[in-house]
């Protein structure tokens, strides 16, 4: 009979003490009985590494456990969980604690976005495992379902809400009528908004999520720095009326797809218009969802909260029991490292659909000429919806157009676009997004 003494203890180092660092400390010191019983080894927090140990947290534990000295975290860890963020010092620490043989739960998507190769080949020289399901959509599983689930199909297509922040502003905007601003301060009131938003609402952090959905999906590495990314903060009440009036809502979302012809991955992020009856389009406030299109699985949608520190310690607490179990029985770390060296297209090489909203002389022949614009480019227009331009004035009297085209070759769009920009008739294009979906 195994009694208490006899169970054997992994060390674990926790970098970060914030919110979702007081989260993980939380579950590894409550539910350590249960925790135990589940792995058959004692999750054992020997430190947690912070700037300030004296700062008051979520989640506080004795005092004895913080510490702004590294190496006393690093010492003897079996695992470490790095929950720091940012580039550095996070690479350099992780770099040394594979060195020094402990496996590493990372939910950094910016270090991994930027340095994951080197990250993956390092763990997998020293035969321990780097783990990351954190980086990428909260509690969603994820991750692991494309490294394992999917790893005996063809991954064709990706396409996700990866950002609550910003899918909860998009939501405020669509259901409420609030603009931009007021959505960003209500998120931020509610702790969805970083004081500094601008890696959220700018598209940073869904690029960054692409690249390593990417990654796994296509089994190529890549960087954020290949992600074609435009994020929300020019969206307009009249991009979302428009969109409203074509049946439409407007998500931004990360792409990843895989083209035959070039062959290659685009990688893109941006605001896009979804059918309300897509299944994405139902995705509201801080939620995040992932949409896949494989081969021979079809389509499926992964849900749940994208963020915060309980939802985010889930994932990260997957990853730790995951290796620990593997540690215990003296398997090696499974490794990340890409097979496949596809390359990464310009976003000009995929084919997807625009809405096209421009202010337009009210006068005979001026749908006709916008059109055949379009036409001359080899573009043909879906659907059009003209609605009253209320800026309008009795010397020049305008219309708003709302053009929705058929599928197309990125780049032909592109050159329809700036055709329209010169058309004597046209005062002003108002708004460009992409449309995915049926």
């Amino acid at each position: 009979m195994t009694t208490a003494s006899d169970t054997p203890a992994l060390n674990i180092g926790l970098l970060g003490g914030g919110t979702v660092g007081s989260q993980v400390a939380r579950i590894l010191t409550e539910d350590a009985e249960a925790l135990t019983e589940r792995i058959g080894a004692k999750l054992q927090l020997t430190g947690i590494y912070v700037r300030n140990p004296h700062a008051t947290r979520d989640y506080q534990l004795d005092a004895h456990y913080y510490t702004d000295n590294v190496d006393e975290v690093l010492d003897g860890a079996d695992i470490i969980i790095e929950l720091m963020g940012g580039v550095e010092p996070a690479r350099e620490i992780i770099l040394r604690a594979i060195d020094q043989g402990a496996n590493v739960v990372t939910g950094n998507k910016a270090l991994l976005a930027t340095h994951g190769n080197e990250l993956y080949e390092a763990a997998a020289k020293a035969g321990v495992q780097l783990s990351f399901e954190a980086s990428v959509g909260g509690a969603i599983p994820i991750l692991r379902p494309l490294r394992d689930s999917l790893s005996g199909d063809k991954v064709n297509r990706i396409m996700g809400i990866v950002n609550g922040t910003t899918n909860y502003i998009l939501d405020q905007m669509d259901t409420t009528g609030a603009s931009f601003h007021d959505a960003l301060a209500e998120a931020q009131r509610l702790g969805y908004a970083e004081a500094d938003p601008a890696a959220d609402v700018e598209g940073e952090d869904a690029a960054a999520k692409a690249a390593i959905l990417a990654h796994l999906a296509f089994h190529t590495p890549f960087t954020l720095d290949q992600v074609y990314t435009e994020g929300i903060s020019k969206i307009s009440d009249l991009d979302h009326k428009a969109a409203a009036n074509a049946g439409y809502i407007i998500k931004l979302l990360a792409i990843a797809e895989q083209l035959d012809d070039p062959a290659g991955v685009v990688l893109r992020v941006h605001p896009t218009l979804l059918p309300r009856d897509h299944p994405l389009a139902s995705v509201r406030g801080a939620y995040n969802a992932v949409f896949i299109e494989a081969e021979n699985a079809d389509e499926l949608m992964f849900y749940g909260p994208g963020a915060g520190g309980a939802a985010t310690a889930s994932a990260v607490m997957g990853d730790v029991i995951s290796i620990a179990k593997r540690k215990l029985r003296g398997g090696p770390g499974r490794t990340h490292t890409a097979r496949r060296d596809l390359a990464c297209l310009d976003i000009g090489e995929t084919t997807t659909r625009y809405m096209m909203v421009v202010r337009a002389a009210d006068a005979p022949g001026v749908l006709a000429k916008v059109a055949g614009t379009f036409a001359e480019h080899g573009v043909s227009i879906k659907s059009m919806n003209q609605t009253v331009d209320e800026t309008s004035s009795e010397d020049h009297k305008t219309a708003l157009l709302a053009f929705i085209t058929h599928r197309a070759k990125e780049s032909e769009l592109a050159k329809t676009l700036e055709a329209t920009k010169t058309l004597d008739v046209v005062d002003e294009v108002l708004s460009v997004m992409r449309v995915e979906g049926k």
